[in-house]
């Protein structure tokens, strides 16, 4: 366990040097003088600001993962609504004029272009002589 750096070997070997330099009576005024320091310090308001705003710094990349997950559920929502929109509707094919949309055309027998036959390959005359 460290405090501001400070391991519980360190701290005991500390306290061991203030008592042999203080004595015991002036290391009691001394700790009640290091008591009354870190009270003050800790219920001052830059204490209690900086506290905030260290929870707000550890909390910061889960809330910024959050809302920017939230905002992709949202983008993601709007895209499936726009798709289904444009699914729904019956497209028709705007003339280049602009002004009046032509009228579809649906594939009927008469407008069907089929592919060729494939053609019956005959044997000519000409290569069955060539091969001779």
């Amino acid at each position: 366990m460290e405090i501001l750096g400070v391991g519980a070997s360190e701290f005991v070997f500390i306290l061991i040097i203030a008592l042999i330099i203080l004595g015991p009576k002036d290391m009691q005024k001394a700790g009640r003088t290091v008591g009354k320091w870190l009270r003050n310090i800790v219920t001052s308001d830059g204490w209690k600001m900086f506290q905030q705003t260290s929870r707000e710094l550890r909390t910061l990349p889960n809330r910024l993962m959050r809302e920017a997950n939230e905002e992709l559920g949202d983008v993601g929502k709007e895209l499936r609504n726009t798709a289904n929109l444009i699914n729904d509707k019956p497209q028709r094919p705007v003339s280049p004029l602009g002004s009046q949309p032509s009228p579809m055309v649906s594939p009927t027998p008469e407008n069907k272009i089929e592919p060729p036959a494939p053609a019956e390959t005959k044997a000519n005359e000409s290569d069955s002589k060539a091969d001779a």
